[in-house]
């Protein structure tokens, strides 16, 4: 049995942004938290947690000290509200997610009917809707594009890991929907990599192991792309590998979302190596 990884897995510049600032500001006396988790991988954020960078849900929930902005970002409220509480604030807010909050906050302002393409309850996306004066619309299908009202002018954004192939299925629905319609990809380009790669690699291997956090878009995206392609496995951990998975099977592909560390995906390839 052959064991491949994809050309391009795992953390991507704006996660390791994120954790290397969170790091910068651990505090051991609980001061240090993330709003909400800084990224969605669980193992990721215990590890936080144990050096020092707690977590909270709300900014009510801290009396003082440090508020780490997660990589998934929030609207502009969020920063007036801890300049209000006196809490200091680290922004880290993936580059590529400040790009797609300040397109659409551009859009608003200039009298665009924004939509936003992506997952209605994802982080990011109501961080986006947020930037664009809380009146946008969020789609995620063709019969969401389809639904929206037609409009004097039309912009269009996108969640930054949302599947290219399906944005662009997407856009084409949208495209009657006004004489005036600015589109800004702001896919991010290591989720076109990983994308890619994962697809490639799929085709040309029995199985697939996509390993990331459950509740990660963009690992769960890979998945269903890799699925279309071969026998696929969604995993957090090593943990979750099954003996019964592997019967008949000659080659084995791994691949991994933007928000999988290193360490998993290594304790995953020697599990799958020494089964060889």
């Amino acid at each position: 049995m052959e064991v491949f990884l994809a050309e391009s897995l795992g953390f991507c510049y704006g996660v390791k942004r994120a954790i290397k600032l969170a790091r910068e500001q651990a505090a051991p006396d609980g001061t240090s938290c993330t709003l909400g988790p800084i990224i969605h991988n669980p193992q990721m954020v215990s590890r936080l947690a144990e050096e020092g960078v707690g977590m909270v849900n709300a900014l009510p929930d801290m009396e003082k000290g440090t508020v780490i902005i997660r990589s998934h970002g929030v609207g502009p409220l969020v920063y007036d509200e801890a300049k209000e509480r006196g809490l200091s604030l680290v922004d880290a807010t993936c580059p590529h997610v400040k790009k797609a909050q300040s397109t659409a906050h551009e859009l608003f302002q200039e009298g665009y009917s924004v939509v936003i393409v992506g997952e209605k309850l994802h982080p990011e996306v109501r961080s986006i809707f947020e930037w664009a004066g809380g009146d946008a619309v969020i789609v995620d299908s063709v019969e969401g594009a389809e639904a929206v009202a037609p409009c004097a002018r039309l912009g269009i954004v996108a969640q930054t890991t949302f599947s290219g192939a399906k944005f662009k299925e997407i856009v084409l629905h949208l495209l009657d929907k006004s004489n005036d319609v600015r589109i800004v990809r702001t896919i991010c380009t290591a989720t076109d990599q990983r994308q890619e790669a994962a697809i490639k690699l799929a085709r040309q291997v029995d199985l697939m192991l996509v390993i990331g956090g459950k509740n990660s878009a963009n690992t769960t995206r890979l998945a269903q792309l890799c699925a279309k392609e071969c026998q696929t496995y969604h995993i957090e951990t090593v943990a979750e590998l099954q003996d019964e998975w592997f019967d008949k099977i000659k080659k084995i592909g791994i691949t991994a979302g933007a928000s999988t560390p290193d360490w998993i995906i290594k304790e995953v390839y020697q599990k799958c190596k020494n089964r060889t």
